[in-house]
């Protein structure tokens, strides 16, 4: 097992170079195209937000704007927040933070053009709309064989690794708040219990579907975020006196002026980025999935909308962790702490019974991750084909990684979302890249019906030159495998 965390993990360091580069070049590409929409389009994305759902569909109302926003949040604030937090301090010291804003800032550009994409290229099924990366990759730049390599990359990221680091998460949690030693036989038995405990009740709501999901992460996600930044402000309140002090800290460990761990202040750099991707995700191409399930009137609604989600994840409950973290005087170094370093830092600062209340924070966290996660790829399976035997399925091996991630040993754990999770961002970068033309003329089409004072509204043919927006016209109402197929006989049938 130790051999293979290595080999993991040395394969991912090496990606994430690369990935590293394009992260930082396609997000400024974006900002240019785009005219720093993430930053000047701040006031539109809380207006937008309480847009009302669109037209009702077979009698039922859509999804609105807020309830896409849960569920891509849902996603978003998750172990990463917490653990993941932790782990880029402990790995990377207080300059990890930083950097994590940083991403935060530019990647919010890359998540404005993917969940616009996402709305645009969006197909209308009998459930309602479904969309993602792969969906634009195929109507948007015409490659189907991209739309299902990624297809299948985000289904085993999410659904499979991600999901196995959120339970692995919840159990690292449990075993701090109760002190309990997870290698022994004791510690075997609670991961196997609280495993199963899993598996049961998100079985329970990954088979009601999108409206079933989204349900239960407008309830849960803004009730727990706000508990997790009150409890967080009040350590913030309690040391207020040594804020200075741990904001300076962090921009010195930033740029290496005082060191904290060994290492080259790009290490610290890449363990910021990594764990700040892993956490607002902007740019990996999973909040698009969510965002297309909304019924607005204008692509570009989504895109705000997205923005808003990476900037409450990274900069506030990102933020909170790492303030609870870094007012604690922790220990750096090169061992891999996570959810159990902020546990007893909060614990140290308000007392015991925080770290039983963290508990249960992290683990409505990570189970509302998880059920966002599952739908992310549940998006993609329908990407690939309308069977319901593959659906079920994929429902039963998201439910055995549940379980699975409960076993394992935290380092795989991380190494293995680390990989995939660059493999996932660099091919939707590209893809990006490659409609950004798009995207920017799309927002135009918005930027000028505000500024007219009307309400944006986005029918196919507004803007010339853009194909494959069978949403926007209201003719297709098939998933895109039949679609294609059908498209296949009538050339075959031309042929002949």
């Amino acid at each position: 097992m130790d051999a293979l965390t290595e080999l993991v993990g040395t394969l991912g360091g090496y990606i994430w170079y690369v990935v590293f580069a394009i992260l930082i070049g396609v997000g400024l590409y974006l900002t240019i195209r785009t005219k720093a929409i993430q930053l000047r389009g701040i006031p539109e994305m809380f207006r937008v937000l309480t847009d009302p759902p669109g037209d009702a569909e077979n009698g039922r109302k859509g999804i609105s704007s807020f309830r896409a926003f849960t569920v891509s949040a849902a996603a978003r604030v998750g172990t990463g927040n917490i653990a993941g937090v932790a782990i880029a301090i402990s790995l990377g010291g207080p300059g990890a933070v930083f950097w994590m804003w940083v991403i935060a800032a530019i990647g919010a550009a890359s998540a404005f053009v993917e969940s616009l994409l996402g709305q645009l290229y969006k197909v209308k099924t009998g459930d309602g709309y479904v969309g993602g990366p792969a969906y634009y990759m195929e109507r948007g730049l015409n490659k189907r064989w991209m739309g299902l390599l990624f297809a299948v990359i985000i289904t085993v990221t999410y659904g499979f690794v991600f999901n196995s680091v959120q339970s692995n998460s919840i159990v690292d949690a449990v075993s701090g708040s109760f002190d309990v030693d997870i290698t022994n036989g004791q510690g075997m038995w609670m991961r196997v219990v609280l495993g199963l405990a899993l598996v049961v009740i998100t079985a329970a709501v990954i088979f009601g579907g999108i409206r079933s999901i989204s349900s239960v992460t407008q309830i849960l996600v803004p009730v727990m975020a706000v508990l997790y930044l009150v409890s967080g402000l009040l350590v913030v309140v309690l040391n207020i006196t040594a804020v200075p002090g741990m904001l300076l800290m962090i921009v010195e460990g930033a740029f290496g002026i005082r060191e904290f761990v060994t290492g080259s202040v790009l290490g610290v750099i890449i363990q910021g980025m990594k764990r700040g991707l892993f956490s607002n995700e902007a740019g990996m191409g999973s909040a698009p999935n969510a965002g297309a399930t909304a019924s607005i009137s204008h692509p570009a609604k989504q895109g705000f909308v997205q923005s808003l989600g990476v900037f409450f994840d990274t900069m506030l409950v990102c933020s909170i962790t790492a303030f609870i973290v870094l007012l604690s005087n922790p220990t750096f170094g090169d061992e891999r702490q996570g959810a159990s370093l902020t546990q007893s830092a909060l614990g140290m600062q308000l007392g015991d019974w925080a770290v039983h209340f963290l508990t249960v924070a992290i683990f409505l966290f990570a189970w509302s991750s998880v059920i966002g996660n599952y739908y992310y790829g549940e998006s993609n399976i329908r990407f690939m084909t309308t069977s319901r035997a593959a659906m079920n399925i994929y429902r039963f091996a998201v439910l055995v990684c549940v379980f699975l991630g409960a076993m394992l040993a935290l380092d795989l754990v991380w190494s293995l979302a680390d990989l995939f999770m660059a493999l996932m961002a660099t091919l939707n970068l590209i893809a990006l890249c490659m409609l950004a033309g798009v995207a920017a003329k799309v927002l135009a089409n918005y930027m000028e019906q505000r500024k007219a004072g009307v309400e944006p509204v986005f029918k196919a043919g507004d803007v010339p030159g853009i194909t494959g927006l069978s949403a926007w016209d209201g003719t297709d109402t098939v998933t895109l495998p039949v679609f294609w197929e059908q498209r296949a006989n009538q050339k075959n049938g031309a042929r002949r």
